[in-house]
Parts: structure tokens; sequence; C-alpha cells
């Protein structure tokens, strides 16, 4: 069996970004299980895995605009500080769920001076090229309830 749409793929992973930092990992962990063809992982790794098989190993390195987009200078703005209603302290780094056209973003606060607030609204792994080290642990068929809902139900999708 191949990864192809609507199959359940079971990987262990690990990412790293253009200086060799390790971002995340599978290892010690469940490894990820997704349903392939939904959108689920960033465009470029599934299609890098796409026509693969169980016990294939690979090492994928996806450009931004395959991954988490390129960097917007738009998406950085300055909000007043009396947006945060209820934040006794906001700081650089810090990190806010916040509802847009777009649905729900994860903005994260860039600086603050005074009672102007920057927010920036990029993916933090925006603008970054990712590289991700891959193993392919198994392949299902999707159940009806999983294609119906566009993701994989269960615990790590192991029979």
């Amino acid at each position: 069996m191949t990864i192809q749409r609507n199959k359940v793929v079971t990987i262990n992973y690990t990412l790293t970004d253009e200086s060799g930092s390790l971002l995340e990992s599978s290892e010690g962990q469940e490894p990820l299980t997704y349903l392939h063809g939904a959108g689920n992982l960033i465009p470029g790794l599934e299609a890098s895995l796409e026509g693969k098989s169980a016990g294939a190993s690979l090492k994928v390195s996806v450009p931004p605009e395959e991954a988490y987009g390129v960097w917007d200078q738009e998406k950085v703005m300055d909000i007043p500080r009396s947006q945060f209603s209820g934040v006794e302290n906001v700081e650089a780094g810090m990190q806010f769920s916040v509802q847009s056209e777009a649905g729900e973003e994860v903005v994260t606060v860039s600086k603050v001076e005074g009672d102007t607030v920057t927010i920036d609204a990029n993916h933090p792994l925006a603008g970054r090229t990712l590289t991700f080290d891959v193993t392919i642990v198994g392949i299902r068929d999707a159940t009806a309830e999983e294609l119906d809902h566009g993701h994989v139900h269960g615990h790590g999708g192991h029979h």
C-alpha cells in the first residue's frame, strides 16, 4: 500500500530549521498519524510523502511557500495596550489567540512600547525553509467517519 489521498498515514519525524536547530520531533512520543490529502500537513511535506510505502525514510526540505508561507510585513501591526484587557503584563514573546476573517489565529507580541503593543500574526515558522526527516511507520485505509470529518480518530491509528 502506498500513500495516497484518503489513506491514514503514521510517521515519525524530526523537524529542523535552516541552521539545523531542532524545532519539533516525534521521538519519544507517539508517532504522528494524519489523513493524507485533507490538508492536515503543510503542502510541501504532504506532496513529498505521496506514493511512498511503509518503512520508507526520506529527508524533505520545504520552502516557505509550501510550508507556513512567506513572512508578511502587513501581518505586523501596532495596537493600543487597552486591547489587552485582563492581561496585567503584556510582554514580547507572549502569544494570544484572536478571531479574524481567516478564523482563529495566533499572534505573537513582538514589542511593547508605552501604550503601544506590536503584534505579529505571521506563523512563527513563516518565511523559513524547514527540513523534515521522516520515517513512514504505517499506512491504512481511512474509515468512513474519518473521511467525513477530514481527520483521524482514535489513539494513534494503530491496530
